[in-house]
């Protein structure tokens, strides 16, 4: 195991310093993100949802604060909150198409230099680096996996 983590703690600053752009002021976007809003919707995807509460103990923010931002980035047409199902308050929230292209042009990863480099590898690599990062992606929001942090 620890092999595996010196492997990712050298890969990825390299990954990161070859596509990393000037961090962009939020506000002077198009969009007009916050930092915090950014960071909402870089944890959203267009196909499953993900709940309020999810978000929060995700990105460590209250309740009332996610409630407020979720609704300014939906006001905005960033996002789509689906519809309450019965009695629970769990509403599944999606990036719209606008919300994909704030992601985009909000992120620190710049798009162009992301796809010359995965122009490099072979359809099957892309897929397995999608693949392989989906997987720490996952384990990194599961909180049944997270150890405790200090």
């Amino acid at each position: 195991m620890d092999a595996i983590v010196l492997a990712i703690q050298q890969l990825f600053p390299r990954i990161y310093h070859a596509c990393h752009v000037e961090h962009r002021r939020g506000r002077s976007t198009p969009w007009r993100l916050s930092d915090h809003h950014a960071a909402i919707l870089a944890h959203l995807d267009a196909e499953h949802g993900t709940t309020a509460r999810e978000l929060c103990r995700h990105l460590r923010t209250g309740a009332p604060a996610m409630s407020a931002s979720i609704a300014q980035l939906e006001e905005k047409g960033l996002v789509h909150r689906a519809p309450r199902r019965g009695r629970s308050p769990a509403r599944g929230i999606t990036l719209t198409d606008a919300g994909r292209a704030a992601v985009d042009g909000s992120s620190v990863l710049d798009s162009a230099r992301l796809r010359t480099l995965l122009g490099r590898l072979s359809p099957r690599q892309r897929t397995a680096v999608v693949a392989g990062m989906r997987l720490l992606a996952e384990a990194a929001l599961s909180p049944s996996k997270q150890e405790s942090r200090p």
